[in-house]
């Protein structure tokens, strides 16, 4: 996340900032970097840069000060130094049905490498590996408009992985989602980290970020805090000058800690079937009457 992180940047912007035409500045004099192999959640309340933001790191939008370098050289906002970019880096945008626009599932899924000029042997590989790493390869055939809310999610997802990025984008993934498909779609993100993709997720949600993401990059008022999500976010003053509750989990930790089960530093339960499945013993016992 910063200089001295132990894990090379993939993405990194240097005094980056970025105004809308006649509008106020949305992002001020940002350095930040995207660490390769990671998970980050990207945080904030409704309206602070989140978007704006990733569209900035997959080149959508272009700093209007500053500047983007993909694995340290400066990106050039040109056919050839985008098309680079985006070899590397793939956005997935909150809506699907801004993303799918081919008549089925695997034309839309294959759109990307062909117009990457994918030789289509190759193509057909990339399709049929995205939509297993989705898990919807029976939806290959499948016309897009048939597709429940929670499939074209996984399938825009598919589109974006038949890219073969090294930096997979997302913003708010899991929005609109039921408990069981943010579940499905977290399993798929760990299975993509765990092949090599370094995976960036915008949300708002603290508790999925304190439970899914290895590093976290908080907006405020202020600027762009970052760091490991854990440190990060157990710092209890940080999520309300960004807009944002405390982590439930983090609330917990304090409770345990002030009842003494929970040491110093060790790492409370994330969930809440992890808090229901807390130690027996490390649970206070029923109170005795005295005699």
């Amino acid at each position: 996340m910063t200089p001295t992180s132990p894990h090379p940047p993939l993405v990194t912007l240097e005094s980056a900032g970025f105004r809308y035409e006649d509008g106020p500045p949305v992002l001020r004099g940002l350095d930040f970097a995207v660490p390769a192999g990671r998970s980050l959640a990207v945080l904030g309340r409704n309206g602070s840069g989140k978007t704006t933001l990733l569209r900035v790191l997959s080149g959508g939008l272009r700093p209007t000060s500053g500047r983007l370098l993909l694995e340290g050289g400066e990106v050039a906002y040109d056919r050839r130094g985008l098309t680079r970019l985006r070899a590397a880096v793939q956005l997935v945008v909150q809506d699907p049905d801004d993303q799918l626009f081919a008549a089925s599932v695997g034309q839309d899924v294959s759109f990307g490498p062909l117009n990457l000029g994918v030789p289509e042997p190759d193509v057909r590989r990339r399709v049929a590996d995205a939509l297993e790493a989705l898990d919807i390869t029976e939806l290959r055939d499948r016309p897009t408009h048939l597709l429940s809310y929670g499939q074209r999610k996984r399938a825009a997802i598919a589109g974006a992985v038949a890219m073969r990025p090294r930096l997979l984008i997302l913003d708010e993934p899991t929005a609109g989602l039921d408990p069981h498909g943010q579940e499905r779609l977290l399993a798929v993100l760990g299975g993509l980290q765990r092949s090599g993709t370094t995976v960036v997720m915008a949300t708002h949600d603290v508790d999925l970020a304190l439970r899914w993401a290895q590093d976290a990059a908080v907006l405020t008022p202020d600027g762009l805090r970052t760091g490991p999500a854990a440190a990060l976010l157990a710092d209890p003053d940080l999520p309300a000058s960004a807009g944002l509750r405390l982590p439930w989990a983090t609330a917990v930790a304090a409770v345990l800690r002030t009842h003494g089960l929970l040491d110093d530093g060790a790492a409370g339960p994330r969930t809440p079937e992890e808090t229901a499945a807390w130690p027996a013993s490390a649970r206070p016992g029923p109170p005795t009457r005295g005699v």
